[in-house]
């Protein structure tokens, strides 16, 4: 259960990041998939801040409300970002389920494997 864990939790997590640096190196890029998704792109620098501190607090695991937010947040992200693509049949829902289904086994295998600090 552990490995199963810590594999699923790395692989979500280097997701989030990868997804985090591309929105902070490759803004033009971004901002145009958002523009041509219907969000705004006023989002991309706040959102990408967002997921780095929910990758924290899900490693960290000091506190158990904002655990449970982080793994909230991101999976609401993903929902939205999954919808966003549905609806404009482009082929990009795919990373968001993968991402969506290491979430699921992180978080579920997480509460036996890791200890809380507080």
């Amino acid at each position: 259960m552990k490995y199963i864990y810590w594999i699923s939790t790395g692989l979500f997590c280097a997701l989030m990041l990868w997804s985090a640096t591309m929105y902070f190196t490759q803004y033009s890029m971004v901002t145009g998939f958002f523009e041509i998704l219907g969000f705004p792109v006023w989002i991309v620098y706040p959102l990408a801040t967002l997921k780095v501190i929910g990758v924290a607090m899900i490693l960290w695991r000091g506190n158990r409300w904002l655990t449970e937010w982080a793994y909230a947040g991101i999976f609401f992200d993903m929902i939205l970002a999954m919808g966003a693509h549905i609806d404009h049949m482009d082929g990009g829902y795919i990373l968001p389920i993968v991402g969506i289904v290491f979430l699921f086994i992180s978080y579920f295998t997480g509460n036996t494997v890791r200890k809380w600090m507080v």
